[in-house]
């Protein structure tokens, strides 16, 4: 008797309208202490042309911290890696604590799958117009899990309309990375709210808190950072 097919495995990423996609970016946050001076991890980065932005940290007089991006995950173990052991970056203290790892994705809906995907997450990051940024780890109950796809998308749809609302006037703007088996945790996803000014950002924090996903289907929640833009390279 002829054993049945498996079933073909797929990893790619889809938006609306049959649209494919095996590319992704990913995004990595470093925190350190103890700088004193920010400017010779400024010239680091600038000689380094890496996509990144380089962070003062809100909650720490002598913290910084790099937000780094590569379609290539390979990147993170080479080229970032021997940046971030060498000086200035090596006479400072890593706060792995705070290390924050995703990748982009898509959820089947998006209109444009590279501008979802790609372009739009380097436009957040790297927009001048916005250098306040809050960043933080997620991880859902497992009773999420195990709602209907019907139930899911109407949780997840109260979150976004939320978003969607501050993002329309201008008062924060996010950046939604998954983090499945890339974090230290276990969590589920990175989330980035940068702006023009940090309070809005705070107000909608406060504001999902009062959302089902964030106050019935939510484990854990952080820690955060809170930084403002010193440097960002230049959005290719």
């Amino acid at each position: 008797m002829s054993l049945p097919d498996t079933p073909k495995t797929d990893v790619q990423e889809h938006g609306a309208n049959q649209q494919v996609s095996d590319r992704r970016l990913f995004m990595q946050l470093h925190v350190f202490g103890g700088c004193l001076d920010a400017k010779a991890p400024l010239r680091a980065l600038e000689s380094s042309r890496v996509e990144a932005v380089l962070y003062h940290d809100a909650n720490d007089p002598r913290g910084i911290a790099v937000l780094a991006m590569s379609e290539d995950p390979t990147f993170f173990v080479s080229s970032l890696r021997e940046l971030l052991n060498a000086e200035p970056f090596a006479a400072l203290a890593p706060k792995p604590e705070l290390t924050m790892f995703g990748r982009t994705y898509a959820s089947g809906f998006e209109a444009d799958l590279d501008e979802w995907l790609l372009r739009r997450p380097r436009r957040t990051a790297l927009n001048p117009a916005w250098p306040w940024a809050i960043w933080y780890p997620l991880r859902r109950t497992g009773g999420f899990s195990r709602l209907t796809p019907q139930e899911q998308g109407a949780i997840i749809r109260e979150h976004s309309v939320l978003g969607r609302a501050y993002g329309d006037a201008d008062l924060a703007h996010d950046v939604r990375l998954a983090c499945h088996g890339l974090d230290l945790h276990d969590n589920d996803f990175v989330i980035g709210l940068v702006g023009r000014e940090l309070h809005p950002l705070s107000h909608l924090v406060q504001a999902m808190r009062k959302t089902m996903q964030t106050s019935q289907y939510l484990q854990t929640l952080g820690p955060f950072f809170v930084g403002h833009a010193l440097w960002q390279s230049p959005h290719r």
